[in-house]
């Protein structure tokens, strides 16, 4: 709503002729009618209306000494009307408005008989310094940032927005050619989204970075750490996967659902590292270290594991129900992220650290 209109998408047509700008509006609507996954396509309709326009001739208001400004002044009063006051009668208000009576504002003879004050104090007939006639005009004129446009909006169905509006812009660069003066934006529901996520990509990024700063301090080992980041990768496989064959659409719910993801799968992580390093600390060896340090976390690893599946499989599997738009994909994409991180976590994380530290020992940073 806040971009101007309710729809998925909004092809936003500017420029300054509106009957040009319906033509380019219905170019566009046939140009994306066949893009897959588009559905709703219309143009905003210009419906026609009557009306009295009043078009000054500034040779002859010079003449008679009228100035642009005092015109518009005496036709905007004359004709619309000016609020001067307010009366009162018992409870009730009225507005005390200033202008012409009837017979010169309800047809066009009286209109153009309507005295208008020259310069020098003489009156004149208004069409002695206007044209004024009976024409059709567009019931409304929509504008954003002083420009006038037309939108062509449709909605989105089966598909993701930014797959559609990528298409969108192919067909209408290849099949639509603007004059000069005139230009197309995208807008709609997709913006906001799109803004969303922008913010998270970064976010993602600097809760990465500090997952990573977080355990350095915490293990004071850059392996260490490392080795533990090993199971984001784990857990996106799990993710995307569970992604692709539900909804197939990276909407902003589904990246949430890899950000906590992160967290899950890290956490694992630590259980792991830390439990090897304290084996590691007390003397065993490195094959004793990591058979030992995985006995004693595989049952928390796979106890949170359960658990937080088992609280996510509802919201999964009720994709449907009112209400659960947000919650579905979130839950799909943790619920998939956390099979895989759990089940290679076991396999890879060992793997990794017995061949970063099969030659020395790292001392676990005493609290």
């Amino acid at each position: 709503m806040l971009s101007g209109t309710r729809a998925n998408i909004a092809v936003k047509i500017f420029g300054p002729d509106l009957d040009t700008l319906f033509r380019l509006g219905n170019e566009v609507k046939e140009a994306v009618a066949g893009v897959p996954g588009l559905v709703d396509v219309n143009v905003d309709q210009q419906i026609e209306v009557p009306q009295v326009q009043i078009r000054a001739n500034r040779n002859l208001l010079a003449a008679h000494g009228i100035s642009v400004e005092r015109f518009g002044e005496f036709v905007d009063v004359a004709f619309g009307g000016e609020k001067l006051s307010d009366i009162y009668e018992g409870q009730m208000r009225f507005d005390l408005v200033l202008r012409l009576s009837g017979e010169y504002t309800e047809t066009i003879e009286g209109i153009r008989s309507a005295l208008i004050d020259t310069d020098d104090g003489r009156t004149v007939p208004l069409e002695q310094v206007a044209e004024v006639a009976s024409a059709a005009g567009p019931g409304s004129i929509a504008r954003e940032n002083t420009q006038r446009k037309i939108v062509v909006a449709a909605n989105v169905a089966g598909r993701d927005l930014g797959g559609v509006v990528r298409d969108i812009r192919q067909r209408v660069r290849d099949r639509v050619s603007l004059p000069g003066g005139y230009r197309i934006e995208y807008g709609g529901q997709f913006e906001s989204q799109e803004r969303a996520s922008r913010i998270l990509l970064l976010v993602s990024i600097l809760a990465v970075a500090v997952i990573f700063m977080l355990l350095f301090i915490e293990f004071a080992d850059f392996k260490l750490s490392a080795v533990i980041l090993l199971n984001l990768p784990l857990a996106l496989i799990g993710g995307v996967f569970s992604l692709t064959v539900t909804s197939g659409t990276l909407s902003i719910p589904a990246i949430i659902g890899f950000i906590t993801l992160f967290g899950i799968a890290t956490r694992n992580g630590i259980l792991l590292v830390s439990s090897f390093t304290q084996n590691a600390c007390a003397g065993f060896g490195p094959d004793d270290t990591i058979v030992r340090g995985a006995r004693e976390r595989l049952t928390p690893i796979l106890m949170t594991a359960l658990t937080s599946a088992l609280a996510l499989i509802p919201l999964a599997v009720q994709g449907g129900l009112s209400g659960n738009e947000i919650q579905s994909p979130m839950a799909k994409v943790i619920l998939g992220g956390l099979l895989t991180s759990t089940l290679l976590n076991l396999y890879f994380i060992p793997v990794v650290y017995r061949m970063a530290f099969a030659k020395s020992r790292p001392a676990m940073r005493e609290k």
